[in-house]
């Protein structure tokens, strides 16, 4: 990881931006796959032309230190990074812009301001790395008359304290993911967490939103990393007891874990660490039947052995970001305790039970810190994992629709899901008119089902591919709870989940829900129009 400048409208660093000879072969491959794109490339327009008013009001002068009310700063806190807000953003509209955005850098400047947003009525959307792929940072709902503040806590980011004989650390939970991760490594400690949006993206914005992390099996949601959590509410604060299990009734954390800012501001967490793995071993496999591989995983995820990498690639996925031509497993095992190749050679049993052949000899690494190389599937799946984003940034840019959308079901489902989730995404392509492709790949396996990962990429209308986007969303949402599948398995809510969201969670749960908002959050300032309260405008 290294420091750049961020981009304002779209993923990561400006200096890691896709260009040159990286662009030229992206474009190359996409034109032999969908003859007839129009692949025009289109760039962010000026900040001026969006037309951000001046801020609608004022902090206390006790707070000024700590605000910013420039173009740049408002816009790019004014959406998160799906592929709907990167479009917006080179399209020149973004409508919903915070008036100010506030970086407190104690508990104390915190409450300072949800006291003065709430005494003024103004709406307060908290914000970490800005990753959220679901709306969840957008202020969809500026047109209302209420002012907005983005509350920036990325000033908050010291881990406290570090308790080496329990392996866990206090943390604020504005600390980046690299930062954590450089502060324990001197401990030979990890919290081994590590999504797609590591780089960018804070541990409060992953106990905000229930975020899914590196383990594809065991303990693998950032739910199962917590031991404690300090949460800031307009009614005041609320702090758990630090305790590796507890029966003390309903759990205090698991009521803010997925809060998404609507109950309050986590400000700090206890998380359990691990000690950092020295022992790896990897490889991928092939399938030459689909189904075989979704055997495969599934005796794997029931078996006990908890690979920490178990991602199923189907043949339309491993074609496009690793260059193979059947279904793909990536394996991996890690230990800090031990040697992993007699789990890995059991592992390989099962998969040749199933139909898999290994694609390469196993590699091995025993040093800490080392990474196993070499020319497999499996490495390009990786390199390809980490450039995703900026690639997708890049295909936007040329009227590519390049979105993702995830969910959770049985073992017994996926069948129908899987099938119900491809015709649902193919009519509604075809009624938007792009041509495309769905794919499939397994990020997450637990012993009773798995988390499917669907991937559409298609040749859209520029100047429309939001609204195409939008209609193939949509259908496919509804295909998903039809079938018994969740909304999301680890991408949250935030405002583009929400109808699906409501009529996922059981109706006396959302009352339940709006008491504890009521109580917590009196004035409702706290994110309005995710989880409860009216839908925000312009919901997809």
């Amino acid at each position: 990881m290294r420091g750049g400048t961020r981009s304002w409208w779209g993923w990561g660093n400006v200096e890691d931006a896709v260009t040159g000879a990286e662009r030229d072969a992206l474009t190359r491959r996409v034109a032999e796959l969908l003859p007839g794109a129009d692949l025009s490339v289109h760039e962010p327009p000026p900040l001026d032309a969006f037309g951000v008013g001046p801020s609608r009001v004022r902090a206390p002068r006790a707070l000024q230190p700590l605000v910013s009310d420039g173009v740049r700063d408002r816009l790019a806190h004014s959406h998160g990074q799906a592929f709907r807000d990167v479009v917006r953003a080179l399209l020149g509209s973004l409508p919903h812009v915070p008036d100010l955005v506030v970086r407190p850098t104690t508990e104390a400047e915190v409450v300072q301001v949800l006291d003065w947003c709430t005494d003024a009525g103004i709406a307060v959307v908290p914000f970490g790395g800005g990753s959220s792929v679901v709306g969840g940072v957008e202020p969809r709902f500026t047109d209302d008359g209420r002012g907005t503040v983005s509350l920036d806590l990325t000033s908050m980011n010291r881990v406290l304290e570090i308790d080496r004989t329990s392996r866990a650390a206090l943390v604020e939970a504005g600390v980046l993911g690299p930062d954590l991760e450089a502060r324990l490594r001197p401990h030979g400690l990890t919290l081994r967490f590590f999504p797609q949006s590591f780089e960018f993206s804070t541990l409060g914005g992953w106990l905000a939103t229930r975020a899914g992390g590196h383990y594809a099996t065991g303990p693998t949601h950032i739910d199962d990393l917590t031991e404690s959590l300090r949460v800031v509410t307009p009614s005041g604060a609320v702090e758990s007891r630090r305790l590796p299990k507890s029966g003390a009734g309903p759990s205090p954390d698991r009521l803010f874990l997925g809060s998404e800012g609507t109950l309050g501001v986590i400000t700090r967490a206890w998380v359990r660490l691990q000690d950092r793995p020295r022992h790896r071993a990897g490889t991928s496999v092939a399938f030459t039947r689909y189904g075989d591989g979704v055997a495969a995983v599934r005796a794997l995820a029931q078996s006990g052995l908890q690979p920490a990498n178990c991602r199923l690639l189907d043949p339309m996925e491993a074609l496009l970001n690793a260059g193979a031509t059947t279904a793909v497993l990536v394996l991996g095992f890690e230990s800090a305790d031990h040697a992993v190749t007699g789990r890995m050679d059991r592992a390989l049993e099962i998969c040749r039970d199933h139909g898999g052949t290994p694609s390469a000899p196993v590699r091995v690494t025993d040093a800490a810190g080392e990474r196993p190389r070499g020319g497999t599937a499996a490495d390009t799946w990786r390199s390809s994992f980490l450039r995703m984003p900026y690639q997708r940034d890049a295909l936007a840019a040329q009227g590519m629709i390049v979105e993702t959308f995830e969910t959770a079901c049985t073992w017994d489902q996926f069948d129908a899901v899987r099938a119900a989730v491809d015709d649902a995404a193919r009519d509604a392509m075809r009624r938007a008119g792009v041509t495309g492709v769905v794919t499939c790949r397994f990020t997450h396996a637990h012993p009773d089902g798995p988390a499917p990962y669907f991937g559409v990429f298609a040749a859209g209308t520029w100047g429309r591919t939001v609204e195409q986007w939008d209609e193939i969303k949509a259908a496919v949402s509804d295909a998903l709870l039809a079938a018994g599948a969740t909304i999301t398995h680890h991408h949250a809510v935030g405002r583009d989940h929400r109808p699906w969201y409501d009529r996922q969670r059981p109706d006396l749960f959302a009352a339940a829900l709006g008491a504890v908002k009521g109580t917590l959050d009196p004035a409702g300032i706290l994110n309005p129009g995710v989880l409860l309260g009216p839908p925000a405008l312009g919901t997809p």
